[in-house]
């Protein structure tokens, strides 16, 4: 039996759920925004579940999203409230949370100039690494975005986890078509994941995780299908729906099929819920692994 990091699950789809408003481009920072104290709820709830890492909403706190909204002078004071919400939710370790530029899933969107692309994810990394143990860039989805976050998440000397977005439909490549191994190769972390893909989609990306020599591990989302509309401009998450057979016990069941594969961090991504969480460390615990 193994020790599997338990990450937390879906806090975006988490808020949008719990507030019952009309979802915004702005995604779970809009949710913040309105409802103080949501986020720290969803927090605990996620670590009373067995969640041993919590991951900071910060996913979607970038400077090109907050301008389309005329909010950029936030920014920083974005920054804080979320780490204000994550402080005291009891999780053992803090992941801070970096997105892609532009939007999820568009690999098209992210800049042509490294140096830029750099610049402002290190302006994230920079105002999270003090509150964090570590950071997880996260729906990393082509060879630039890796090289790009990576490179500036590391100017923090904080660990970094490097999580990447396969397509639902073939695992070994990312959604750019750029081939999983490549990324990896070109951009490793001190962990690497798959995330926010299908469960379908994760053992043959695991297949190449496991030959990188470091911890390893996935969290799926739990959505039908990645939409055109989704992926145009400014989207919004009423444009995606979640699986009808995504319940807690069947994606605690392919959780454990990658534990036995080798994977040693688990968790959710969208649509993963505390329920899905609590269910998938019983299913630890009673297979004899130590949630750590």
């Amino acid at each position: 039996m193994s020790d599997v990091v338990l990450l937390d699950g879906g806090m975006g789809q988490e808020l949008v759920h719990r507030a019952g408003d009309r979802p915004t481009p702005l995604w779970s920072t809009q949710v913040m925004r309105d409802r103080p104290g949501l986020v720290g709820e969803v927090h605990g709830d996620f670590t009373r579940a067995g969640a041993t890492v919590a991951t900071t909403n910060t996913y979607a706190i970038h400077r090109d999203r907050l301008v389309s909204a005329g909010i950029e002078d936030q920014f920083e004071g974005l920054h804080a409230m979320a780490l204000r919400e994550v402080a005291g939710c009891g999780a053992a370790r803090i992941a801070g949370a970096i997105g892609p530029l532009g939007a999820s899933y568009r690999p098209d969107l992210h800049p042509e100039d490294g140096a830029k692309a750099q610049a402002l994810f290190a302006e994230v990394a920079a105002l999270l690494a003090p509150s964090c143990d570590l950071l997880i860039c996260e729906t990393v989805v082509s060879i630039a975005q890796a090289r790009d976050v990576l490179a500036a998440a590391r100017t923090t000397g904080k660990p970094v986890w490097m999580a990447f977005s396969v397509d639902d439909a073939d695992g070994t490549r990312l959604r750019s078509g750029e081939a999983l191994a490549e990324a990896m190769a070109a951009a490793p972390g001190d962990a690497v994941l798959v995330n926010c893909s299908a469960p379908e989609a994760i053992p043959a990306a695991l297949d190449i995780l496991a030959g990188a020599g470091l911890p390893y591990g996935a969290y799926a989302n739990g959505f039908e299908v990645i939409t055109e509309k989704f992926l145009g401009p400014e989207p919004t998450v009423d444009a995606l729906k979640m699986r009808r057979d995504f319940t807690p016990e069947a994606y605690a069941a392919h959780v454990l099929g990658w534990v036995d594969h080798g994977a040693t961090i688990v968790g959710g991504c969208c649509e993963v819920s505390p329920a899905h969480i609590e269910e998938i460390a019983r299913r630890l615990r009673d297979a004899g692994h130590t949630i750590v």
